[in-house]
């Protein structure tokens, strides 16, 4: 039960990480001139896409499966 709260917690923090940073960032980042010409996932602190990179998130202690 512990492993799957763990799991879940790393998810939800790595989730954080690449969320889109919001739209008035840009503008204190960058001015009113790169209003629109600036993406604001460009600011956020790690960009990852869930296809291309994994996060490698695996339990500590697999439990055998033929044990039930």
């Amino acid at each position: 039960m512990k492993r799957e709260y763990q799991k879940k917690v790393k998810l939800a923090v790595a989730e954080r990480q690449i969320k889109w940073a919001p739209f008035w960032a840009v503008l204190r980042k960058h001015g009113k001139g790169k209003a629109g010409h600036v993406h604001p996932s460009q600011i956020t602190a790690r960009r990852r896409h869930w296809r291309q990179t994994k996060l490698k998130i695996k339990p500590r202690r697999i439990p055998k499966s033929h044990l039930g």
